[in-house]
């Protein structure tokens, strides 16, 4: 008999839900470095990468009455984890621009394909984006976003979210190709 993903560690949920301290710190301990992966890769500061967690991790306890199985733990955690980050970068006030600002907009992907590369050097060009940039290219590509979610997560349109990949990727490839 096949087990419904979504009730992964379910155990231990429903006993954190009642204030089960061990429990809760057993899912904390289950979830950490995951959950610290997304923020430093949003926010690429460790002290405000550890920061948000906490928050994230607190806030999420304080709300497990409202989990109610639609998803996995891990996703609805991680959800909150992206959705205190990105409201921490819009307090330091981080910009993403808007089409309206460019000259161009990217309709196609450019031609210019990127080869197998060293996954390090991908890394480290992801570490020099411009944080609106390294947003986009977290959300789309590393936590699997499509552009409308990212619209909404960042408060623009999907159109936006597009042109803001484009750009990041194109200034992504750039940087790869310098190192």
């Amino acid at each position: 008999m096949k087990t419904d993903i979504r009730f992964t560690h379910r155990e231990l949920v429903e006993k954190s839900k009642s204030g089960d301290r061990n429990s809760q710190h057993q899912l904390y301990g289950l979830y950490v470095d995951a959950m610290y992966n997304v923020c430093i890769r949003m926010l690429d500061i460790r002290e405000d990468a550890e920061d948000v967690l906490q928050d994230s991790f607190v806030d999420a306890f304080n709300n497990l009455r409202h989990f109610k199985y639609e998803s996995t733990f891990g996703a609805w955690l991680k959800r909150i984890v992206i959705n205190k980050s990105i409201n921490h970068l819009k307090v330091k006030r981080v910009p993403i621009a808007t089409m309206e600002d460019h000259e161009f907009y990217l309709t196609e992907e450019p031609n210019e394909q990127v080869e197998a590369m060293d996954i390090q050097k991908v890394k480290t060009g992801i570490a020099q984006l411009p944080t609106g940039y390294r947003q986009i290219i977290s959300l789309y590509l590393i936590e699997g976003y499509d552009h409308g979610e990212i619209g909404e997560i960042l408060g623009i349109t999907s159109s936006t979210s597009k042109s803001q990949y484009h750009r990041a990727k194109k200034r992504l490839i750039d940087i790869i190709k310098t190192l």
